[in-house]
């Protein structure tokens, strides 16, 4: 069944929005996502997670209005993202013993190097707000039309997803989500590292909860495709297979493993073949 026909009550009409930013060495953008995030509809809290970075991500974040829990050493965007909600979850607990009690706020994921294009997540928050979704996913328009969405880590994680619930989700891999906190707690513990997204979503459909992805105009650093990107995309792929063996999909994984160690050979052999006609030029 379709995850938007899926019914679940919805949250109280006044419950905020917190914003949750995992962060590691982006001192050069984390001042301009946080200044975004925090014009966000609905959002009074925005938490900063730095996940061991060795530059002022930490002193640039507080300085420019976020709260900031640090891990001293790098702990991957999942136990990121799981550190963020419970520190939200502090902070609403400070709150009701000082005598402020109200709903859960709702949680809003996004990158740290959105920087200024952070202001443009309003669409993911508002059908969350408003009840018609449980969780939102984000659809970013320029990677749609740069990649289509045929990366081999994009169709491991797209088929795994499919296969367990029924949606095929355009863009898998996308971290920035709103969700309502119960659906977050639904799908806890998280998936670690980058099968986290992957994991999030096949825990919160599984649970019963509707989930939509929205278009927003937002854009992060591109990955790029020098060696470092390919062991990154690498990490990734063995990451998200794990998400999927964890939750019974092993077969799935195995037969797209093929099909991606196939097309890695092929990029390698490419590689190579440009690095040695870079070293003849140079002779």
């Amino acid at each position: 069944m379709a995850p938007e026909d899926r019914s679940r009550p919805a949250g109280p009409a006044d419950a905020g929005v917190a914003v949750v930013i995992p962060a590691k060495d982006e001192a050069d953008r984390i001042a301009a996502t946080v200044t975004a995030a925090r014009g966000l509809p609905a959002v009074d809290l925005v938490v900063v997670v730095d996940d061991g970075s060795s530059d002022r991500t930490v002193e640039i974040a507080l300085d420019s209005g976020a709260r900031v829990l640090r891990h001293s050493r790098n702990r991957g965007k999942g136990a990121a993202m799981e550190t963020g909600a419970e520190g939200v979850l502090m902070v609403e607990e400070h709150e009701a013993a000082a005598g402020t009690v109200r709903p859960p706020r709702h949680l809003l994921f996004l990158d740290a190097d959105l920087a200024e294009t952070a202001k443009d997540a309003a669409p993911l928050v508002l059908p969350v707000l408003e009840g018609t979704a449980d969780m939102t996913v984000a659809l970013f328009p320029a990677t749609r039309l740069r990649l289509g969405g045929h990366g081999f880590v994009v169709r491991l994680a797209r088929d795994g997803v499919r296969k367990a619930t029924g949606w095929e989700p355009e863009q898998p891999l996308n971290g920035q989500r709103c969700l309502k906190r119960a659906a977050f707690e639904a799908a806890r513990p998280l998936a670690p590292g980058f099968g986290v997204e992957t994991g999030l979503s096949i825990d919160v459909l599984r649970a019963g909860f509707r989930v939509k992805e929205v278009e927003v105009p937002l854009e992060h650093r591109a990955t790029g495709t020098d060696l470092r990107a390919q062991m990154h995309r690498a990490r990734q792929f063995v990451d998200v297979a794990r998400a999927l063996a964890a939750r019974d999909l092993g077969p799935a994984v195995r037969r797209t493993w093929g099909d991606a160690v196939d097309g890695a050979r092929g990029r390698a052999k490419e590689m190579s073949r440009k690095i040695g006609q870079i070293a003849r030029k140079k002779r």
